[in-house]
């Protein structure tokens, strides 16, 4: 999943976008309200964070920009201004949460997977036949069984879970799973998709389609030779619980 995060302090923005990518999201973070506005309409993102007071454009004009132009990009406010008044505007410009500073980031990334979940209309767990995934736990099961994955298998499993029906492009998939530009002459995109299909006990005798990337395009076809298993890059330590003050 890949988020849009527009804030002008940059310790703020720093620490935020720690937060975001210890839990794996793609994060691009701009510092003033013209950038933000742009890289919203232009880019691909599955959430903004918003902060207010912003240089060039405030926030509230970000976000009336936005929704004059039919936009439906979720927007979290991020903002010290704590008054009733100013969350009543907010929302009415058609932001969808409003978090105020001092907050703690377990509640950030409480309300991040809130948004992402309603923005994509998926349920709490995700299921697929005998397959679970569960995003607020990261937890992964195949007939009540749990299956270990490294930390960007799991998040290339979600992404594409939330995708279902789609076909995907190996730019669309970089840039949410991985937070870059696709590099053409790379087949790590080819190698991850084949990882968590590769042979185990859990899967034996398990006739599942095997998903191909080809042509720049993921597709699916039955029979396909399996790689080995090779480990992936250790996921980052988590950020602990921390208060941000504005």
């Amino acid at each position: 999943m890949r988020i849009l995060v527009v804030e002008d302090e940059k310790k703020v923005a720093s620490f935020v976008q720690r937060g975001l990518e210890a839990e794996h999201y793609a994060v691009d973070v701009v510092h003033d309200g013209e950038s933000g506005l742009a890289r919203a309409l232009d880019g691909y993102y599955d959430l903004m964070i918003l902060d207010v007071m912003l240089p060039k454009r405030d926030g509230y004009a970000v976000l009336r920009e936005l929704r004059g132009r039919d936009s439906t990009l979720p927007v979290l406010l991020l903002t010290a201004r704590s008054a009733v008044a100013d969350r009543v505007l907010g929302l009415d410009l058609g932001a969808d949460d409003y978090l105020t500073k001092p907050f703690e980031v377990a509640e950030l990334l409480a309300r991040v997977r809130a948004l992402l979940r309603r923005g994509t209309a998926t349920p709490a767990t995700l299921s697929l036949a005998d397959l679970t995934v569960d995003p607020a736990t990261r937890e992964v099961a195949r007939a009540g069984r749990r299956i270990e994955l490294t930390a960007r298998e799991y998040a290339l499993l979600a992404f594409l879970f939330r995708n279902r029906g789609r076909v995907l492009s190996r730019a669309l998939i970089a840039q949410h799973v991985w937070g870059v530009s696709f590099d053409t002459f790379t087949n790590v995109i080819d190698v991850y998709v084949n990882y968590p299909r590769a042979p185990r006990p859990l899967d034996r005798g398990a006739a599942a389609p095997q998903p191909r990337v080809s042509g720049g395009r993921a597709r699916r076809r039955r029979g396909a030779r399996q790689p080995g298993r090779r480990r992936g890059p250790s996921p980052r330590r988590p950020v602990r619980s921390a208060r941000v003050r504005g």
